[in-house]
């Protein structure tokens, strides 16, 4: 399956806090959009790996998701090397998108920016065509998503680009909830805590939506920055 939109993301979760409403607004477009994990986040303080696996589950129900996988790489472990870097640039050739996002560039979260810089380098020698893979047995052709963005995630990175997401934020909110054993919730707040599970972590997801939002004139907006200069077709559809 052809992809428009393919999200990499190194937990699950990172896509539906950084750019679900993103995810949204393209699927209502009718655009084709999936999710690669690159791991089942293993080792975070709450949960476990499965209950991680079937909370994406819900949440791809949600979303509407034609794909979503999960590479099983480490949690905190994974390397960028040979074998990451060739599981990855399978995933790009074999759903071809237009559109690639990946994890912020820089981030609280170590995984977060060693993903990064490991999807950024998958996505160049993806296009390479000495570089030799396959799916299925049959030799795979070289494939460059023609734009390729990083979201941003914890840290405040000035967005290159910022989308109107108004629309699709309650369906935002319930993506991100369908992860019952990573936020808040009144049944759940006092085990482990963590500085994802603390409450007041959730005002901030819907303050640096409004931030994002107020600077273009809506009320909520994601950003996402671009290592590449971003050329548009007309001056009139800017806001």
């Amino acid at each position: 399956m052809k992809l428009d939109i393919l999200v990499i993301a190194v937990h699950p979760d990172d896509a539906e806090l950084s750019c679900s409403g993103t995810i949204l607004k393209y699927k209502a477009e009718g655009k084709k959009v999936g999710i690669v994990d690159l791991t089942r986040g293993e080792l975070g303080s709450r949960g476990t790996a499965e209950t991680r696996d079937e909370e994406a589950k819900d949440s791809a129900k949600i979303l509407g998701l034609d794909v979503r996988e999960n590479l099983g790489m480490r949690d905190a472990f994974f390397k960028n090397d040979e074998e990451h870097l060739l599981q990855i640039i399978q995933k790009i050739r074999q759903y071809q998108p237009e559109i690639l996002i990946g994890n912020a560039i820089v981030d609280r979260h170590p995984d977060h920016k060693r993903a990064s810089t490991l999807i950024n380098d998958a996505v160049f020698l993806s296009g390479l065509i000495k570089i030799k893979t396959e799916f299925n047995g049959v030799s795979q052709k070289p494939w460059r998503p023609r734009l390729h963005l990083n979201f941003i995630q914890d840290t405040y990175v000035k967005p290159d680009i910022i989308l109107d997401i108004t629309p699709f934020w309650n369906t935002k909110v319930a993506s991100i909830r369908a992860y019952k054993t990573q936020f808040y919730t009144p049944d759940y707040d006092e085990e482990n805590k963590t500085y994802i599970s603390d409450p007041e972590f959730f005002k901030t997801i819907e303050g640096r939506a409004h931030e994002f939002g107020k600077s273009i004139g809506v009320s909520f907006a994601e950003g996402f920055t671009s290592a590449k200069l971003v050329g548009v077709d007309s001056l009139f559809n800017l806001r």
